[in-house]
């Protein structure tokens, strides 16, 4: 009844102190671990012993997964070297660099020192992505240090098991070197091979509920095996998910994609607040044991305080030198120097560190002040470092994702799936199809298209849009018919089975409306520019911009005594007309009776061309 007690208390507090974080825009790692600290030092909070085993099997497992299916493969390929770079190199580099401090400083064996340097090498994935998150990284620095942290444990682990095994005089540095060419390749095995096997029941298995008990397995299936040979499974499990989360397309039906998503992205928060919470904690013991351990004082702190700064150096000192070093051999990938300014900043410890200080044996040299020394480096990085990379993104005047650049890609990328959706149609037709179901499918899949590039009209405009006005009175309508259903429910004239299949149809409708962006409905910052380049003969030779030869209105749409939403220029004659979503779909007539094939947006602040027959962006 304690531990169960004790689990709740730990779950609604995280949760609680995660949420107050998001309100206030502050990083919630360091709110959590704070907050952990601080109630370490109550008297009616007892003191926490986590079973390494525990941490490294419970919690690793599931965290990576649930990072490794959200990153993307394509983004991996691409920035590949610079991720091996970090995640192999720089681990290794930051392991000895930190084991050389610590054998100065500590009476402690170098085999003892260099376990230490692999405790506190991995920056932490869920550090990075919390950070990431909250202040709004460019997207190719996040996927850099997403892919880097789920990996570079694997290498830490390595390092750490044979740092261990070396300090018991059972291994040789060529038994070292093949326990880490076995961890590592035998770990990849394992993991795409447990992809595709999970892959081949996913084909067969449709409903959702069954489809995400299979993922909560995934991450287990792959890591014991890989374990059970000694292999790595920190590298099988990001393997099989990274596996799993690019082909769930393809292997996933979109209730099973749903489904697992929602679970997933819970299981992510509640592990991640918990996890950070578990590092606070810790903090009484660790520092009370350290205290009292007979090493001096002034050596105790002066060891803290080199290993976390050697830590945080050992960083940029391995960023730049190697990444020059690959380029001039024409081996390293185009990161801009801005962006290797904040990825050999970021290098926040966190879950990997806390499990791995506890695998220490109980009879390592000076334990109570190692595990001291991986805490500090813990709270440090993510206190010094987490707090300072937003002032260094300002600094080097990097922004991160544009959401006006965000909703024209969303916009470009439906219009694209639009069209080849609405010639599957057009093939699909068959002389007994009825008209009115064509019409029905036809008006469906434009407004979902027409819904996405209303998102850059004005934001000042009294006039709402259609989308808007369709989430308003929809909603409205669904409220209506939920509190009918709930009235009848309540009568008891109706099975309770057909209640609750009538409010899952309900329920399932109202989520398909689109209230995320509902919710960051706002003025869009400008675009200023053009967003993407087409390789398109119609976009090239257009220009960017003319004047126009009327009014800012619509001529047709004045004509008919129609009210426009949105207004498009010809680039080829000047002609100002109303967009698709308006009711005279004018722009499109324009194009079809003239032949002119490129128009551009003429709404304040938006700067992007769109070809007509190439449906392409410019």
């Amino acid at each position: 009844m304690h531990v169960a007690i004790g689990l709740v208390v730990l779950v609604a507090s995280a949760a609680a102190l995660a949420a107050l974080a998001r309100r206030f825009g502050v990083s919630e790692p360091l709110v959590l671990t704070l907050s952990g600290v601080a109630a370490s030092y109550l008297p009616f909070v007892p003191e926490i012993h986590p079973d390494p085993e525990i941490i490294l099997l419970g919690l690793l497992p599931p965290l990576l997964y649930t990072a490794a299916i959200r990153t993307s493969l394509v983004d991996f390929r691409a920035n590949v070297r610079t991720i091996v770079l970090l995640s192999v190199g720089l681990v290794l580099f930051s392991t000895f660099a930190v084991a050389a401090v610590v054998w100065w400083l500590l009476p402690v064996p170098f085999a003892v020192a260099v376990a230490l340097g692999a405790v506190v090498a991995p920056p932490d994935a869920v550090a990075a992505t919390a950070v990431a998150r909250r202040i709004g990284m460019p997207r190719r620095i996040v996927a850099i240090l997403e892919s880097e942290s789920l990996f570079n444990d694997a290498t830490a682990l390595v390092a750490l098991r044979t740092a261990i095994a070396a300090s018991a005089g059972t291994l040789s540095v060529w038994q070292a070197g093949g326990d880490f060419l076995l961890a590592a390749g035998g770990g990849a095995v394992v993991g795409i091979v447990v992809a595709y096997l999970l892959a081949m029941l996913r084909r067969r298995i449709t409903d959702p509920v069954l489809d995400t008990t299979l993922s909560f397995l995934a991450p287990f299936a792959a890591y014991l095996p890989a374990e059970g040979i000694h292999a790595s499974g920190v590298i099988a499990v990001v393997c099989c998910g990274m596996i799993l989360g690019h082909g769930a397309p393809v292997w996933q039906s979109a209730a099973s994609r749903i489904s697992e998503r929602i679970n997933w992205r819970t299981i992510q928060f509640i592990l991640e607040s918990s996890v950070f919470v578990i590092i606070g904690l810790q903090v009484r013991a660790i520092v009370e044991g350290a205290w009292s351990s007979g090493l001096d004082h002034r050596t105790l702190v002066s060891a803290a305080i080199t290993v976390l700064a050697v830590t945080m150096l050992a960083r940029p000192l391995w960023v730049f030198p190697s990444t020059l070093l690959s380029r001039r051999f024409g081996r390293a990938d185009d990161v801009p120097l801005t962006h290797l300014v904040v990825v050999s900043w970021a290098g926040m410890r966190g879950v990997v560190t806390l499990a791995a200080v506890l695998l220490l044996p109980e009879d390592t040299p000076q334990l109570p002040v190692l595990k001291l020394l991986a805490l500090v480096v813990v709270a440090g990085t993510l206190l010094l470092q987490g707090t300072s990379l937003p002032w260094l993104m300002r600094w080097l005047r990097l922004r991160g994702p544009s959401r006006a650049e965000d909703a024209l890609q969303k916009a470009n990328l439906l219009q694209q799936s639009t069209a080849a959706g609405l010639a599957a149609l057009d093939a699909a037709i068959t002389p007994d199809t009825p008209p009115a179901v064509v019409e029905m499918l036809r008006d469906r899949v434009t407004w979902k298209t027409n819904a996405a590039w209303e998102r850059l009209g004005r934001a000042e405009s009294e006039l709402a849009t259609p989308t808007a006005e369709y989430r308003r009175l929809r909603l409205e309508m669904l409220r209506a018919e939920r509190e009918t259903v709930l009235r009848v429910r309540d009568s008891g004239v109706v099975d309770y089975e057909i209640l609750q299949h009538v409010m899952a149809r309900l329920d399932l409708e109202e989520s398909m409306i689109d209230r995320f962006d509902e919710a960051e409905e706002g003025r869009l910052e400008p675009l200023a520019g053009p967003v993407a380049e087409d390789n398109c003969a119609h976009l090239c030779a257009a220009p960017l911009v003319c004047e126009p030869t009327g009014a800012d209105e619509c001529a047709e749409c004045v004509a008919e005594g129609l009210v426009w939403v949105h207004l498009r220029m010809c680039l080829s004659c000047e002609h100002i007309a109303c967009c698709d979503s308006s009711p005279g779909n004018h722009a499109t007539k324009h194009y079809a009776s003239s032949g002119h094939p490129v128009m551009r947006s003429v709404e304040p602040g938006e700067a992007w061309r769109w070809c007509y027959v190439d449906e392409l962006l410019g």
